[in-house]
């Protein structure tokens, strides 16, 4: 059917930066608003950036000016731009999309995350 697959996570210093990519496939018709999530172990998932399929975009107040969010409509794929990352950035990151899809004749509505991808910044 329908995944998102990520990729870009890894280890990092303080103060550079990474990209995150997140590519959705299967039998689509339309890819709606796509974001970023992150979540690190006893704390719940919070919004990191999220963007239209017109481009509009907002972001968490803690990465305003560092984190970049932007998406290839005819690719299905959502990138996150991360600069001047900091420790507290360390978290697993986690690709959203809704999307409108083929189920056999029937045309589908749902939400999809990826599998999560561990971004770690430490010196």
């Amino acid at each position: 059917q329908v995944q998102l697959v990520e990729s870009g996570g890894g280890l990092v210093q303080p103060g550079g930066s990474l990209r995150l990519s997140c590519a959705a496939s299967g039998r689509i018709l339309s890819v709606n608003d796509m974001g970023w999530y992150r979540q690190v172990p006893g704390k719940q998932r919070e919004l990191v950036a999220r963007i239209t399929s017109g481009g509009s975009t907002n972001y968490a107040d803690s990465v305003k000016g560092r984190f970049t969010i932007s998406r290839d409509n005819a690719k299905n794929t959502v990138y996150l731009q991360m600069n001047l990352l900091k420790p507290e950035d360390t978290a697993v990151y986690y690709c959203n999309a809704d999307i409108q899809y083929y189920s056999g004749s029937y045309l589908r509505r749902n939400d999809y995350w990826g599998q999560g991808t561990q971004v770690t910044v430490s010196s």
